[in-house]
């Protein structure tokens, strides 16, 4: 499996069978649309409208096997959301021996039930931005705490070619609520099952 960062909260993941990608509101931010004809598409939250032909559009909590990936939508209190409310959807996504779980904008506590659905994590892509709009460092560490993934991808932080709704912090100040230090920035995370670190790894990902 392969990881890409395209700005926001939208990454690719892609296998030999598939291509997953997730998140890609990018027009609505000033950047170019990534998804292509015949991809699998994901949304956390409200879905854009995609001018390409995605060989499905995932939004809604449950669960999906699409192309040899299993997709599970796991229904979450989106972070603007008010008590009660769960408006926003985690997706838990396996290929290639590899789980990934995907948080995008929710509220910094997931309950027993949730943590279950989503289970045994090797990567984790969480937004850091902050302000009030989603996730801050300290806010995504509560949840890896509670996740314990092998591999942490950061998103949704400051970046001048994104036009976010709200401002987002840069990721030198997310990264000091996560307590933890990255390596180099790396264009994309190939991954292989099995193949993980026993120690927690923060992985920073150039956008594409």
């Amino acid at each position: 499996m392969e990881i890409e960062y395209y700005g926001a909260n939208c990454v690719r993941l892609s296998t030999k069978k598939a291509t997953i990608t997730i998140d890609d509101n990018l027009a609505a931010l000033g950047l170019k649309t990534v998804t292509k004809n015949g991809d699998i598409v994901l949304f956390t939250g409200t879905p854009s409208d995609l001018k390409t032909e995605p060989k499905i559009v995932i939004s809604q909590p449950g669960e999906y096997e699409v192309s040899g990936m299993s997709i599970q939508g796991v229904a979450a209190r989106a972070h603007m959301d008010e008590a009660g409310q769960q408006t926003a959807t985690m997706f838990k996504i396996i290929g290639d021996d590899v789980r990934v779980a995907i948080l995008g904008h929710v509220y910094p506590e997931l309950n027993d039930n949730q943590l279950e659905a989503l289970g045994t994590i090797d990567v984790l892509v969480v937004p850091v931005g902050g302000n009030g709009y989603t996730l801050d460092g300290i806010g995504a560490l509560t949840l890896i705490k509670k996740i314990e993934p092998k591999i942490i991808i950061p998103t949704h932080y400051a970046d001048n070619s994104v036009n976010y709704e709200v401002p987002q912090q840069p990721l030198e100040e997310a990264l000091k609520g996560l307590a933890m230090e990255p390596g180099e920035p790396q264009p994309k995370l190939k991954l292989k099952g099995g193949e993980f670190s026993e120690t927690t790894q923060l992985v920073i990902l150039e956008r594409q």
